[in-house]
């Protein structure tokens, strides 16, 4: 089984992590934890470098546990949810855990749902965490 979790850094998002570490112990699973930044004229190196540097970090528990985890962090045009989606494709994903936390309904309109997003378009089952 392969499993594969959206890491933007939030609570909700380590969280899904815990899930994700459990769910790797029950089920044998290969754990793969995905930061996905979006390319602009704003994305520096030094952000790029940071949030790879925070995925080795989140690689550890899982190492200390027995779970075979991969960390991987993609800087594309897409959205995190359409990075995410795409990957599941790409890697045959068989659960995808991601955190949802509660916005207004103005701050998913200017900013979008990432969690949404991959519910509604992931190829396979998707658990939200709190």
């Amino acid at each position: 089984m392969k499993i594969l979790v959206g890491y933007d850094h939030s609570k909700a998002a380590k969280n899904a992590l815990d899930y994700a570490r459990e769910h790797g112990q029950a089920f044998s699973a290969e754990v793969h934890v995905l930061t996905s930044l979006e390319q602009s004229a704003t994305l520096k190196k030094e952000d790029i470098d940071k949030a790879e540097n925070q995925l080795k970090k989140v690689k550890k528990p899982f190492k200390t546990a027995g779970i075979e985890c991969e960390i991987h962090t993609s800087v594309s045009y897409q959205s995190p949810g359409e990075d995410l989606v795409r990957f599941a494709k790409e890697k045959d994903i068989d659960q995808i855990i991601v955190g949802v936390r509660r916005r207004s309904k103005v701050g998913k309109l200017v900013t979008g749902s990432t969690a949404q997003y991959v519910i509604l378009n992931a190829p396979c089952p998707v658990l939200s965490v709190k």
